[in-house]
């Protein structure tokens, strides 16, 4: 069985939306957030993040984003295995899927999951697909979760974590910051929430 790993650049507030550019996930106005940001910490941790050899699990924003990016980026190795890796899209319109390898999940996007998952082959790398992420998170696929957690508050755009995912825990299994401020937090599922109370004592 494969491991899902969610890779995500966020801001202090939540935000995932349009981290390399303002034009990269519609007109955002604070689009291109991690430039100032990134350094060789940064990069070396999403190399390490990603392994040698994965595959992608991609929403179709995310994937018509990267497909008019990344094959066009020569003589850099995550570039090259990105392009190399299969790519598995949640997608309406699998006919217009020209980036591959690729595969689409089909009209059950979860089921369609749970067959991806439960097959041999590398780790399952997702990165932005916001709203992926959250059916990942809901319905407790998700094996670890890497957040680049940047120093800016944003306000307003896409968020990583949905109004409607039920509560739950993440075991912090790593931390590590870099000289530009970014955090690099690795998180694994840790079971439902618990709650407590300060007014009593504990038994």
């Amino acid at each position: 069985m494969r491991r899902i790993r969610i890779i995500e650049h966020i801001s202090l507030d939540g935000v995932i939306q349009a981290p390399g550019g303002r034009d990269e996930d519609g007109d955002y106005e604070y689009g291109g957030w991690i430039v100032p940001h990134s350094d060789l910490a940064v990069r070396e941790a999403i190399d390490a993040a990603h392994g040698k050899i994965f595959d992608l699990l991609l929403g179709r924003r995310t994937y018509d984003i990267w497909s008019g990016y990344w094959p066009k980026i020569k003589n850099n190795p995550l570039a090259d295995s990105l392009n190399a890796a299969t790519k598995y899209v949640a997608t309406h319109r699998p006919d217009s899927l020209g980036w591959g390898p690729v595969e689409d999940l089909g009209a059950d996007i979860v089921e369609g999951i749970r067959g991806v998952k439960s097959k041999d082959g590398p780790d399952l790398i997702v990165w932005g697909s916001s709203t992926l992420t959250s059916v990942l998170l809901e319905q407790g696929l998700a094996d670890e979760v890497l957040l680049l957690v940047y120093p800016v508050l944003l306000g307003r755009g896409k968020r990583f974590f949905s109004d409607n995912i039920d509560p739950r825990e993440l075991a912090l299994v790593s931390t590590k910051a870099a000289s530009s401020g970014v955090l690099m937090n690795l998180y694994r599922p840790a079971g439902s929430l618990r709650t407590g109370s300060f007014a009593k004592p504990p038994a």
